[in-house]
């Protein structure tokens, strides 16, 4: 593997002394070996997911099939930006492969913890379910969950790993969250379109088992942007140009996340299930003050009060008691989230994706401590606790 060193910052002697942080959207670029050395070379043959290099690329390959690269997940420090990266892994740095190399980079810019995501597999888990029969999908899920547990090893409260879920067979999913959460993860990935992979849509009672399974396990859903049909979206059929689309869809897939609020709500799923918390990652906050206005204002108008008599809360009051959202670019916008909801909001970092923040020729942002600074620094400090420790630590069990 490589040697490159990952960009540092200047740290105080205690990166944590004077403000604990959790990052709660992370993700790892999946070092080369996390399938073929938990999979069955005999059963599954060069099946496996493995890595080749393809004209200087590193390219992950599954049954001949080249699904992708690690490079354009793994942007952090990069001079450059999608669709190029990082050509192989010599070019990444090892913070986002290495359990290790990660909590020395988060000592660097004073996160305590950090909540991880896969990448390979999908936002929504949704790319696993293109990559073979049943049997063969599901030992890819698994391998990927057993790995996520060997990363966070190295320091579990510092590594919070969140379970990829086979969505597409109820009755496995809820098997794999049982397994999982006994073997350590603290929350459950969850495609929030299910309908845009030929499932039931978000709202239908279809997924009450896996709510439940979530519920009795005292661990929260998170929905990360991106679990839907994201190929289509990257079509261009207008012609508008491969960085202008990239934008637009980058932007918009925030969206989807407004919908899958939505429908938890409207749909009784919050009604059902009181005690299960639900995450939006990667969403953005600041449309979450009008989103829950407009909600309310509509619930209002209607005639839901005779229609579900069992609702006893308003779109907004579900939403404070159950569901949280998160946030890493915003600045003026996420002020009035956070005031009007200071314990439903969360703090990001997307570290390594193109747009995260951390320290490097091009990042559009800051390194964490800078922007919170920047942005958060006029918040109350009881109310900057909550945002940056406090709700998280609650949220996943972090001490």
């Amino acid at each position: 593997m490589s040697t490159l060193e990952t960009p540092t910052v200047e740290a105080a002697a205690d990166p944590h002394a004077s403000r604990r942080i959790i990052d709660v959207d992370t993700h790892i670029t999946e070092p080369p070996d996390v399938w073929t050395a938990r999979m069955s070379k005999a059963t599954w043959g060069d099946a496996v997911p493995h890595i080749e290099r393809v004209d200087g690329v590193d390219a992950w390959f599954v049954s001949g099939n080249r699904i992708g690269s690690p490079g354009p997940g793994s942007m952090a420090g990069f001079d450059g930006v999608v669709p190029n990266g990082p050509r192989t892994y010599d070019e990444i740095a090892p913070a986002m492969y290495d359990s290790h190399a990660r909590l020395a980079l988060m000592d660097e810019l004073g996160v305590q913890s950090q909540v991880l995501y896969s990448n390979v597999g999908g936002f929504g888990g949704q790319q696993f379910r293109k990559m073979g029969s049943p049997e063969f999908v599901t030992a890819c899920v698994q391998a990927f969950n057993d790995f996520l547990v060997d990363f966070a090893s190295a320091d579990p409260n510092r590594l919070i790993p969140v379970m990829s879920t086979p969505f597409w067979d109820v009755d496995l999913a809820v098997s794999e969250i049982e397994r999982c959460i006994t073997n350590g993860h603290r929350a459950v990935n969850f495609c929030n379109q299910p309908d845009s992979h030929g499932e039931p849509p978000l709202g239908s009672r279809h997924w009450d088992p896996i709510w439940a399974a979530a519920q009795d396990a005292g661990v929260p859903i998170s929905f990360h942007i991106g679990g839907g049909d994201i190929g289509v979206l990257m079509a261009d059929p207008a012609g508008m140009g491969f960085q202008a689309n990239f934008a637009k869809v980058s932007s918009l897939i925030m969206v989807d996340n407004m919908r899958c609020v939505a429908d938890l709500i409207f749909s009784g799923i919050c009604h059902r299930f009181p005690k299960l918390k639900f995450v939006s990652v990667e969403s953005g906050v600041g449309w979450i003050p009008g989103v829950l206005e407009t909600f309310d204002w509509q619930w209002r108008g209607g005639d839901i009060a005779n229609e579900h008599p069992e609702y006893e809360l308003l779109p907004s009051e579900y939403f404070r008691r159950q569901i949280y959202g998160s946030f890493w670019f915003e600045r003026a916008s996420a002020l009035p989230a956070i005031e009007l909801y200071p314990d439903n909001i969360l703090y990001e970092t997307d570290y390594p994706h193109p747009t995260c923040q951390h320290p490097g020729p091009r990042s559009p942002g800051t390194v964490p401590q800078q922007y919170i600074d920047e942005t958060l620094g006029s918040l109350p400090e009881p109310t900057l606790r909550k945002v940056l420790f406090d709700n998280a630590a609650a949220l996943y069990g972090i001490k």
